[in-house]
């Protein structure tokens, strides 16, 4: 399975239904997609089981931060903050909410961006969230908040390479956020057959990454994290760089002139769980709206055959690479609708 780097440039994206007829073509098609995608990434190590400490808990006018760290694989520790919401009385919630894991942006902040009032304009999504009366989970990924690398910059990724040279962070990644869904399952105000996942930018493409692999993931929102190889001018962001590189074999391939999947396919992983996708035709950092779009479209024509037309919303505007008021609103009515809102949890 490869495709070349020059035909995706001139015909687009690899089309997910070209040459399938029935349900069980399509099913193989997708285990051989998620083979090629496990073996790139390095693999999904067995999780650990969840232990996390509370290292402090302030209220909020509507809601109790809890600054936590949990574990995760080979000895490693995920710091993070978790939103609860107040009940009526206005006291943190006991009976069972839907819960959302954000993922926050290239930020050196973290998960302080979209938690705290003090994040950026546009990203304070988890903030937002716990005021509409989800669970939020906001974790530190690894390089970013309290899990930048000692002596390093955010965002600079070579130790962890030093370390495991045969992985990738984007592996790395899906198994810290698998274990956030642990924890997420492990307390008794989640109600864990209603977990969402929301992110922009970076953490945006670490959505679907996410749901193509956990099960458990019942509703996607990306921001502006869509960015297939087809059409690119510069797809080696996506593979080794002197600060922070996803996919290291991506260099070495892309001088061969070929790539093992494209992004469409990846994101086609998480099928047929609802997801919504937002990106921007004014977005410099992925300019190449054009294969994007085509990209939606077909994901929609999966969805639509798989019988789930309705649960695949793609929204392509003019904006910058942002997320806006007005498709955040799309994005909470999203969760409210698939994860049954936070009123319907109770």
């Amino acid at each position: 399975m490869a495709y070349n780097v020059f035909s995706l440039h001139r015909e687009g994206i690899p089309k997910l239904l070209a040459g399938i007829e029935t349900k069980e073509q399509y099913e193989e098609k997708m285990k051989t997609i998620r083979e090629v995608w496990l073996d790139y990434i390095g693999g999904i190590p067995e999780r650990v089981p969840v232990r996390y400490e509370v290292l402090s808990k302030e209220r909020q006018p509507d809601h109790e931060r809890w600054h936590l760290v949990y574990d995760s694989v080979y000895e490693d520790k995920i710091t993070a903050h978790l939103l609860v919401p107040f009940d009526e009385s206005g006291e943190p919630i006991r009976k069972p909410r839907p819960a959302i894991l954000a993922l926050h942006p290239t930020n050196v902040k973290g998960k302080s961006d979209i938690t705290l009032p003090s994040g950026k304009v546009n990203r304070m999504y988890a903030l937002e969230l716990v005021q509409r009366g989800y669970v939020v989970l906001a974790p530190d990924a690894m390089t970013s908040g309290e899990r930048i690398f000692e002596g390093r910059g955010h965002f600079e990724s070579a130790p962890f390479y030093e370390k495991f040279p045969q992985w990738t962070t984007v592996a790395k990644n899906i198994v810290d956020h698998m274990q956030g869904v642990d924890l997420l399952c492990s307390v008794d105000f989640v109600a864990a057959d209603r977990i969402g996942t929301i992110g922009h930018s970076f953490g945006g493409y670490n959505t679907y990454f996410l749901a193509g692999m956990d099960p458990r993931i019942k509703a996607v929102v990306s921001s502006c994290g869509f960015s297939p190889f087809a059409r690119d001018d510069r797809p080696t962001h996506w593979g080794r760089r002197d600060r922070y590189t996803h996919l290291p074999r991506v260099t070495d391939d892309l001088g061969r002139g070929v790539v093992p999947f494209d992004f469409n396919e990846i994101a086609a992983l998480a099928a047929p769980v609802p997801f919504m996708n937002f990106s921007g035709q004014s977005d410099t950092i992925f300019p190449h709206w054009e294969s994007i779009g085509e990209s939606m479209k077909d994901l929609y024509r999966v969805y639509k055959w798989l019988g789930v037309g309705d649960r695949f919303i793609s929204i392509l505007g003019a904006k910058e690479h942002d997320f806006p008021p007005e498709i955040r609103k799309m994005a909470y009515e999203f969760f409210d609708q698939w994860l049954g809102g936070p009123s319907h949890a109770e």
